[in-house]
C-alpha cells in the first residue's frame, strides 16, 4: 500500500479539491481500492463523500491519535492507496500525516503570498525525511505569474509539469459531491487530472533526494 498526503499550510490552496480528484482518477485506472483518510475537523473531504452517489473511493475519518493505526489496518486490509487530507494551520497535525505517508504532494496556488507560505509545509517533509512535490494548483494558463512560480518552485523540489488550471467545472463537479472525471470525462480538466495522478504515481519510483531548503526563501 502507498500512503500519500495533500499538505499545505496555506489555507485555500485546494487540498481537498485535489485529494479527492486524486482518489477518483487512481480508482479509474484501476488502482483499487483507494481509501480517502479526512483529518480536517472542519471535514470538506466527508461533506464531499456524503454527497456521492458512487461508492468509491472510500473514506474513513480519524483524529490524529488514531492515524497510524488506521494506516496499519488498511495495509493489511490489502488497500492499494490511501490519500490523506489535511487540515490548514494545524502544524501538528500536518506533521503526524506527513511521518506516516510515503509521498507529500503540496498545493500551490500561483500567488507570491502562497509562494511565501509553503516554505513551512516544506520543512516539516525535510525534517521527517519524506519526499514531497509541488502541484501548482488554480493556475492561470500560461500566465506570467504562473510561470514566476513554477521557476521559483524548482529551485526548492520537484513541481508537477501538469497545471491544474482555475476552472469552474472543479467547483461544480466538487459540489455535486463528484469530479471532473465524472461530470465531464473528455475535457481538459478531467486530463489534467489523470496527467498529474500518473507524474504523482511515478514520484515513488524516484530515488533523488528532495532539494535542501535552509536559508532559502520562496520569492519571486
Amino acid at each position: 500500500m502507498k500512503t500519500i498526503c495533500v499538505a499545505s499550510q496555506k489555507g485555500g490552496a485546494g487540498k481537498t479539491t485535489l485529494a479527492a480528484h486524486l482518489a477518483v482518477a487512481a480508482e479509474a485506472q484501476g488502482l483499487s481500492p483507494v481509501v480517502l483518510i479526512d483529518t480536517d475537523p472542519q471535514g470538506s473531504l466527508t461533506a464531499w463523500w456524503n454527497d456521492r452517489e458512487a461508492q468509491t473511493p472510500s473514506l474513513t475519518v480519524v483524529s490524529l491519535d488514531e492515524l497510524g493505526e488506521r494506516l496499519a489496518a488498511l495495509k493489511a486490509g490489502v488497500a492499494a492507496l490511501t490519500i490523506i487530507g489535511t487540515p490548514p494551520a494545524l502544524t501538528q497535525e500536518i506533521r503526524a500525516a506527513i511521518e506516516l505517508a510515503d509521498l507529500v504532494v503540496i498545493p500551490v496556488k500561483p500567488s507570491p503570498h502562497d509562494l511565501r507560505a509553503v516554505g513551512q509545509t516544506v520543512d516539516i517533509a525535510t525534517a521527517a525525511g519524506k519526499p514531497f512535490v509541488f502541484a501548482v494548483n488554480q493556475a492561470k494558463g500560461n500566465a506570467r505569474l504562473t510561470v514566476q512560480v513554477v521557476t521559483a518552485l524548482s529551485a526548492h523540489g520537484a513541481v508537477s509539469p501538469i497545471l491544474v488550471v482555475d476552472r469552474v467545472d472543479y467547483a461544480a463537479s466538487m459540489v455535486a459531491g463528484k469530479s471532473v472525471l465524472e461530470t465531464h470525462p473528455k475535457g481538459r480538466a478531467a486530463e489534467e487530472i489523470r496527467q498529474l495522478l500518473s507524474f504523482v504515481l511515478s514520484r515513488f519510483n524516484e530515488k533523488t533526494k528532495n532539494i535542501k531548503t535552509e536559508n532559502k526563501k520562496y520569492t519571486l
